[in-house]
């Protein structure tokens, strides 16, 4: 006798049920409720950042002073760069203010960190304190530090003079000016960074730090061994977004220097400003916007990559 698990179904092999009209429209209506509620971004996403880079790559081949008509010259303004000593200075000093600004700034940032995430008295209190001079407008900001580093009538000179000590000029000795700079925003973007080692810190379990006691390991050990591995997740994010707005300085440089003592506080970004609005050279502006853009995606790669490669801890 044949066993039930051995017969075929008479018509063959048995199929799957197709989904009934009303689950089908179920679905479809599902979908169009979502890209529905998407489409505002996607618009947005598309209008605000992925047309205005098509554009500045296609201004990047024209010759246009934002009056006349665009003339098309191919590579003419990328060939030009070479020979540009203003944009090729203004290359050199954007990596100078971000190795100036980035160590200092992280550093800084992760010691206030763990400083305000051990139990000590007023650590609230001392977290939004640290935070207040991101809160502040940087143009409002670089006044008042523009007359603090005055050379003559600035606070800190004067502040110097009752102990006997000249001043040096802070802002039109090109030694200084963009060590100045980088202080300034250092001291003003700490606190923001300080935050999200702040967040990192606190997502690390205590049990690690107890069974380290437990065996006896040392501060240095703990640090070393349990808290910065697990805090790469939060310091690839804080060099990610540093780096880019690094790049992107401009206030603090238009108010405090503007571009000066000769340039030596130029950045890239602040050459894009002056070639598009006071030499009135568009295209050439925008091959410099586009070459800030690829030095910025070539980092923030290379830093993906680099982490990517380190463990990362998931106790979710």
């Amino acid at each position: 006798m044949q066993t039930l698990h051995d017969t075929e179904h008479p018509s063959g092999p048995v199929s799957a049920h197709p989904k009934p009209p009303r689950a089908k429209r179920h679905n479809l209506r599902t979908a169009l409720e979502a890209y529905g509620m998407l489409a505002p971004s996607i618009v947005g996403f598309a209008l605000f950042l992925i047309t205005p880079i098509v554009v500045v790559v296609a201004l990047s081949f024209y010759d246009w002073n934002l009056l006349s008509d665009p003339e098309f010259i191919g590579l003419q303004n990328y060939r030009d760069l070479v020979g540009d000593e203003r944009a090729v200075q203004s290359i050199g000093n954007t990596f100078y203010y971000v190795l100036l600004n980035i160590p200092a700034q992280t550093v800084l940032a992760l010691l206030l960190a763990l400083a305000v995430n051990a139990k000590i008295r007023a650590r609230n209190a001392f977290r939004v304190i640290y935070v207040l001079p991101w809160m502040a407008m940087p143009v409002a900001l670089g006044v008042i530090w523009r007359w603090i580093f005055d050379p003559l009538n600035g606070g800190l000179n004067r502040f110097l003079d009752v102990f006997g000590i000249d001043g040096a000029n802070w802002l039109t000795d090109s030694a200084w000016a963009m060590p100045v700079i980088a202080s300034v925003n250092i001291w003003q973007f700490t606190g923001y960074t300080m935050l999200f080692f702040l967040a990192g810190l606190q997502a690390i379990p205590v049990q690690l730090y107890e069974a380290a006691d437990v065996d006896g390991a040392s501060p240095a050990y703990r640090f070393f061994k349990i808290t910065l591995p697990l805090l790469r997740p939060a310091m690839l994010f804080v060099l990610i977004t540093s780096v880019i707005g690094s790049f992107q300085v401009f206030d603090t440089i238009h108010v405090m220097t503007a571009g000066g003592p000769a340039g030596a506080t130029a950045t890239l970004n602040y050459q894009i400003y002056l070639e598009s609005f006071t030499q009135r050279n568009a295209g050439y502006a925008s091959m410099l916007a586009v070459i800030l853009f690829a030095i910025i995606a070539a980092i923030t790669l290379a830093q993906v990559l680099f982490f990517r490669k380190r463990t990362v801890y998931d106790f979710s």
